[in-house]
């Protein structure tokens, strides 16, 4: 039997659907009608291929066997001097992307994977506001790729190098030359040293490869981790500190039995690219079930979800609550007491978790009523000295009529007569095509964007921080009949965890989303894209070019 590439969405493909968690996929409504446009010359797309190989099926695991691993914090090796800094040196890092084994599960053979400084996830950069530092990233990796490239997308073509590595600290506010342009990678052997201001608000941000039309493999193959810049702020609010503030990167992958990854294709060898990839195991922190130890206190998890595709629905057993504390760019104005929290790809949640009241006892992060990681807390501990104040941060509000150009942008998706997505693009055009977001350097823009897909789509925006504004549903026939916005309700106002500051934003289907931002930061070439990964390296990724005030 075969399945579309849809009906594998939709988590109907026997192959994978059968060793599921539940709902895989993140798709939340009946796909729409989308923008016609110009179709590419393929007018059809191939199946999904079943696995080649027998996979781990998430049931056959003993749960709970496997620590929780704790990212090294990275350290700086020496200082070096830089041109911006006359008369000062700046610490200096290196992470060495390189070929290792890990392994994931007790019960599980070693996993080959890539990782900065041969770890999954790498070493955690710890920076502190306007301490400025330097890293160097340097390309350590074999020549091969053991994931299936796909050379009919474009960057990815059999001219170009099978590996190439560029990083990317997402949510980071850096000149053009150090964020990691998806153009600008380079091959085995070689490096690049970048400079990170760290003039930002605290925040957990994270880094990962961005090379162009492999991004989706080189991160499936692991290489991403955490950055978190501090600020006297944030410091002074007496949060959950030290080994009581942990980051917890959320990810799923599939394995074969030998331990091997394993990256879906389609079933034709010419063109392997699948529209969307899930996994049927969740890691955290790069073990599948893995426990941690905790005493009865306050802990912060900084909750990173640097999934391909998923989306993370996550809750706590006996009816316990998170308290979000931050959001992508940083602190909430005040904590936010919840039951769920819902993650896109790249977005970030601060939580807070109580275990003062379950000495002795154990709880569990859930994904989908799943147990994924079990929390088992300690009989006694040390003095919990922490603090979850009522007020946070102040959080100022931009004003869209401040704004000096508001944008229109639309989401794209041509599909063929199945309902197979064939390509999707940003205001229907292609990463070649000439840019045209060119916004001056401190003016506010609000951009809005008109998402003519079935499908949500988390939408980031490098360089800047952004607040979401609204979401309004649309009529989709009269877009599509006069390119004109007839709204069809009221604009909806952010949920409470959305009002802080962001650098990723979930757009809806059938909505228009509408952000507000101010391009701070230094003029040049910069990216907005959709964070689906499978989606960013096929064209759903536009350059943007910040120009001098």
């Amino acid at each position: 039997m075969t399945f579309t590439r849809r009906d594998f969405l939709r988590g109907a493909g026997a192959c994978v659907g059968a060793y599921a968690l539940t709902d895989l996929w993140p798709w939340r409504a009946a796909r729409a009608s989308t923008m016609p446009m110009t179709m590419p010359m393929r007018t059809s797309m191939p199946t999904l291929a079943a696995p080649n190989v027998p996979l781990i099926n998430p049931t056959s695991l003993a749960r709970f066997v496997d620590p929780l691993p704790i990212p090294a914090i990275a350290r700086a090796t020496e200082q070096r001097t830089h041109p911006a800094y006359p008369g000062r040196t700046l610490p200096y890092y290196r992470m060495d992307m390189r070929a290792c084994k890990t392994k994931l599960h007790r019960d599980v053979p070693s996993t080959p994977l890539w990782g900065y400084d041969g770890q999954f996830p790498g070493p955690t950069i710890v920076g502190q506001r306007d301490e400025p530092l330097l890293v160097e990233w340097v390309n350590a990796l074999p020549s091969k790729h053991f994931l299936p490239i796909d050379h009919a997308i474009h960057g990815a073509e059999k001219d170009k190098p099978e590996v190439r590595a560029i990083t990317h600290v997402h949510g980071a506010r850096v000149s053009a030359n150090a964020d990691g342009f998806p153009e600008d990678w380079y091959t085995p052997g070689r490096s690049v040293l970048y400079h990170y201001p760290n003039a930002q608000d605290a925040a957990t941000l994270w880094y990962h490869d961005h090379a162009m039309g492999i991004t989706r493999l080189n991160i499936y193959a692991g290489l991403f981790g955490a950055y978190i810049v501090h600020d006297k702020e944030e410091q002074a609010l007496n949060l959950p500190s030290g080994d009581c503030d942990i980051p917890l990167m959320l990810c799923d992958r599939m394995v074969a039995q030998d331990g091997q990854l394993y990256y879906p294709v389609s079933d034709d060898p010419s063109a392997p690219w699948v529209m969307q990839c899930s996994g049927n195991l969740v890691l955290c922190n790069g073990k599948i079930f893995p426990y941690l130890d905790v005493e009865p206190r306050r802990y912060r998890f900084r909750l990173a979800n640097v999934a391909n595709t998923r989306f993370f629905d996550l809750s706590l057993s006996h009816d316990q609550s998170f308290h979000q504390i931050g959001s992508d760019q940083g602190l909430l104005s005040a904590p936010f007491e919840r039951s769920r929290i819902e993650l896109y790809p790249a977005e970030r949640a601060d939580v807070v978790i109580d275990f003062s009241g379950f000495a002795g006892k154990s709880l569990q992060l859930r994904h989908q009523a799943e147990g994924i990681l079990q929390f088992r807390v300690r009989e006694h501990g040390r003095p919990d000295t922490s603090a979850l104040p009522a007020k946070l941060r102040d959080v100022a509000r931009i004003d869209p009529a401040s704004a000096v150009q508001n944008r229109v942008l639309t989401l794209n998706e041509t599909d063929d007569a199945n309902g197979n997505a064939m390509t999707m693009l940003l205001n229907g055009q292609r990463w070649s095509d000439p840019i045209t977001e060119k916004p001056k350097q401190n003016s506010i823009e609000t951009w809005s964007f008109v998402n003519l897909t079935g499908d949500a789509h988390p939408i980031h925006v490098h360089l800047v921080r952004f607040q979401i504004l609204d979401r309004r549903p649309f009529d989709l026939f009269a877009w599509n009949a006069h390119r004109k916005l007839v709204f069809t309700g009221p604009a909806q106002s952010p949920e409470p965890q959305e009002l802080g500051w962001k650098d990723t934003v979930r757009a809806d289907p059938g909505m228009v989303t509408r952000i507000a931002m101010r391009f701070e930061g230094e003029p040049g070439r910069y990216v907005w894209h959709c964070h689906f990964l499978e989606h960013e390296d096929n064209e759903m990724m536009r350059p943007f070019e910040v120009l001098p005030a």
